[in-house]
This record gives structure tokens, sequence and C-alpha cells, in this order.
């Protein structure tokens, strides 16, 4: 796969990002240099190999997934300024 420079022009403009005339040409060798490395790794063959998460093995840490409400509201609004039955108090902001 190559990329031409309408490609080029289209990805800029997809990506809202300006992409100059005297540009195009380099940014479109660029593309097509990672392209062609992308395409190296296609023929690599993994078949029995495991997806990884890091490349030091780990086993992630896990905690028990409940639901609580903390169970201490006081200490939450303890450095509101303004706090009215466990709420923070704000001006209001709109009309």
């Amino acid at each position: 796969m190559s990329v031409d420079a309408d490609t080029v022009k289209r990805i800029g403009r997809l990506a809202r990002i300006e992409v100059k005339d005297n540009d195009v040409d380099n940014l479109k060798n660029e593309l097509n240099t990672i392209l062609d490395f992308v395409e190296q790794l296609s023929e690599v063959d993994v078949t029995g190999v495991e997806p990884m998460t890091s490349v030091a093995p780990m086993a992630l840490r896990r905690r028990e997934d409940k639901v609580t409400d903390g169970g201490y509201p006081d200490k939450i609004v303890v450095n509101s300024p303004l706090t009215e039955d466990n709420f923070f108090m704000v001006p209001k902001v709109v009309e």
C-alpha cells in the first residue's frame, strides 16, 4: 500500500492539521515508510504466541468490586466553604 499526495492532504484535513504544499512530498515519504514497516510486521508468524500486556510477566492486582456509599460524607464535605445536609453548596451559575 502506498500513499499519494491527495491522500496526504486528505489525512491532514481529517486530522485538522495544516499541510503545506511544500511538505506533502516529505510527509508522503514518511507515511509510505511507516506503511512498509507495518507490512513487514504482517509477515511475522505469530501462531501460538499469546498476547502480552507487558514485557515482564506480572499479574494484575484486583480488588473486590462492590458498591458502597463511602460511609463518611461528613469527611468529604469538611473542606468545602458551604455545605448543607452533606452536599456541596455552590453559587448559581446559570441565569
